[in-house]
């Protein structure tokens, strides 16, 4: 068995922990999303070295201070903003030919 990595304190890492568990969800919440935990995912620097897996103390950006398993090393921004839609690209283009235009009729 090989033995697990290390990383170092000041790591920038993403720990994850259960905040609820199912029976303790709100009973508002639709049933798919009642029969799962409620997941804290936040990132951070390691206070501590610590494996992939591994339960670890993390510092936020903002100062605070975390726990959770360390589930990404050097995690990636993986959101979007979806697919460019046509009918915005063109607003651009056409708020400056209007504004030029009214520079014009001054």
């Amino acid at each position: 068995m090989s033995e697990l990595k290390l990383w170092p304190i000041g790591t920038w890492v993403e720990v994850g922990r259960s905040v609820l568990q199912p029976g303790e969800r709100a009973p508002q919440v639709p049933a798919d999303t009642a029969a799962v935990p409620l997941e804290l995912r936040v990132k951070g620097f390691l206070q501590q070295p610590a494996a992939l897996g591994q339960e670890a103390s993390i510092t936020t950006l903002t100062g605070r201070t975390q726990q959770g398993k360390v589930i990404s090393i050097n995690p990636r921004h993986s959101h979007g903003f979806g697919e460019p839609v046509p009918e915005l690209l063109a607003i651009g283009p056409e708020l400056r030919q209007l504004l030029e235009g009214s520079r014009d009729a001054e």
